[in-house]
């Protein structure tokens, strides 16, 4: 969710309005709102990015602006608030993907999160040389170039 931060703005948190089902936004499985599952994960990710707070807008009033809100439920909620995976191994898992999906700018912020989730630089490099294997030769060089970008931040 690259870019998340970057039109961030304080709001209401009774803005988001996903429809009328009482069950959508909250997770039956452990009765975990996502919402507020999906901010944690996120600032553990990527401590400070986000301010604190519950009422935290991450519209931006433009074409789309509710793709990060979307992302914040069903990904960062759903996905990475999940027992079952350390978000060690979930950072490993996301890289692979990415790299496979030819999806740099979501590659270079999981860089920086994957080394907040404890990744050194040499096994982030290890996962862009596997990748070759899987993904393609091009698909890698892209994902170590947007891994050098990431951080040189």
């Amino acid at each position: 969710m690259s870019g998340a931060g970057a039109g961030a703005k304080l709001g209401s948190g009774s803005d988001l309005q996903v429809g009328t089902d009482p069950q959508v936004g909250a997770d039956s499985r452990a009765g975990t709102d996502l919402r507020a599952a999906g901010l944690k994960a996120m600032r553990e990710a990527l401590p400070g990015v986000f301010p604190e707070g519950d009422d935290l807008d991450l519209r931006d009033g433009r074409l789309g602006e509710e793709l990060v809100e979307i992302g914040l439920t069903s990904v960062w909620g759903a996905l990475w608030a999940r027992e079952g995976l350390s978000r060690r191994d979930r950072s490993l898992v996301t890289l692979g993907i990415l790299i496979a999906l030819g999806a740099e700018t979501e590659l270079r912020t999981h860089v920086r999160i994957a080394r907040t989730n404890g990744l050194t630089e040499d096994e982030i490099a290890e996962v862009i040389y596997h990748a070759t294997g899987y993904a393609g030769f091009p698909a890698a060089t892209a994902a170590r170039n947007a891994a050098r970008e990431a951080l040189a931040d």
